[in-house]
């Protein structure tokens, strides 16, 4: 499944995706893999400052996490230039959800938010029983 906003010409996708191989179901460790793209729509060059998660845990844990641009980069996107990236995050169950916005500049300096889908973490539980273990 994939999540999709756009805020000022600012088009956000994100595809979410559970990977089994990293993680540990029997210690309670849930990693999830997301590729977010974001494409500038709009007409004038703008660069991706920060970033603002809120990571919210169906075991109750929530987080935030702020920072600058994506995964130690602050790209620079042209008009109809694209920046893509994957990235990951850890829950102690096997289902939440993230959502933020990313702040952008444009060429005056003006800074102003872009909204990040909410987007669910959900692990396939078809393979599994309830306590972990492979059926």
């Amino acid at each position: 499944m994939s999540y999709e906003s756009k805020t000022q010409g600012i088009r956000v996708r994100v595809r979410p995706d559970f990977s089994l191989a990293q993680s540990d179901i029997a210690e309670g460790r849930f990693v999830f893999t997301y590729q977010i793209e974001v494409q500038n729509e709009g007409e004038q060059e703008v660069q991706l400052l920060f970033r603002h998660w809120h990571i919210h845990d169906s075991g109750g844990d929530d987080s935030e996490v702020d920072g600058e641009g994506v995964v130690g980069e602050q790209p620079t996107l042209l008009p109809g230039g694209s920046h893509s990236y994957q990235s990951f995050c850890i829950l102690r169950s096997p289902m939440g959800f993230m959502e933020g916005h990313f702040t952008f500049a444009g060429p005056d300096g003006l800074e102003f938010d872009v909204e990040v889908p909410k987007f669910d973490l959900e692990a396939p539980w078809g393979g599994f029983k309830e306590e972990g273990e492979m059926n």
